[in-house]
């Protein structure tokens, strides 16, 4: 096995095990046996636990920011290139781990607020600050290109709508939570769908 190949099972089996299982209550032992590594090649990859955190969520939004730009891409109106984001939801679960909901969110959840520690000392913590200034800096830019003066309203609509279909992956209800919050921001928004 190459060093890519055994780094990709070790953050595969963390990120499956992090957010199904929750991050405290998942070892490293744990991680490296569904890895089929050692303790040892484990933190040879990742250095720690709170490395290995951070490498799976430096990953997760890697490829969840790919996804978006796929689907903003695809929109045909700008209206619908701020919705895209319930798109990419959709997109972005249909081709990664058995997650139930946003790692970032379930992230967050576990761990204390910042210290505020120097800039560095906690990865994981500043990969979810930089997931959510993301989230929010880009659904205004979107936003502008529909109505500037109206910006900030629409991204923050939508984005109350996304967290609140995020939580609904995790309740399991109501189905297909991210198609309903789209319909749900047409409608706050007084959008029709195109075609």
């Amino acid at each position: 096995m190459t060093k890519e190949q055994t780094r990709t099972r070790i953050l595969d089996a963390a990120e499956s095990l992090f957010f199904t299982e929750g991050i405290a209550a998942t070892g490293v032992d744990r991680v490296a046996s569904v890895a089929g590594v050692s303790v040892v090649t484990l933190y040879a990859h990742a250095g720690s636990k709170d490395g290995l955190l951070a490498d799976v969520l430096q990953r997760r939004l890697d490829g969840w920011r790919a996804v978006w730009d796929e689907q903003v891409a695809a929109a045909p109106v700008p209206q619908e290139r701020v919705l895209a984001v319930f798109d990419a939801l959709v997109a972005f679960r249909a081709r990664s781990s058995s997650a139930q909901w946003c790692s970032f969110l379930a992230t967050a959840s576990e761990r204390p607020a910042s210290s505020g520690g120097a800039e560095g000392e906690d990865r994981a913590g500043e990969l979810v600050d930089a997931d959510t200034a993301g989230l929010v800096g880009r659904l205004r830019e979107l936003a502008a290109e529909v109505d500037p003066e109206q910006a900030e309203v629409i991204a923050d609509t939508v984005l109350l709508l996304y967290n609140g279909a995020l939580a609904s992956l995790l309740r399991g209800v109501p189905q297909d939570p991210a198609e309903r919050a789209a319909q749900a921001a047409r409608a706050a928004l007084g959008w029709q769908r195109p075609g």
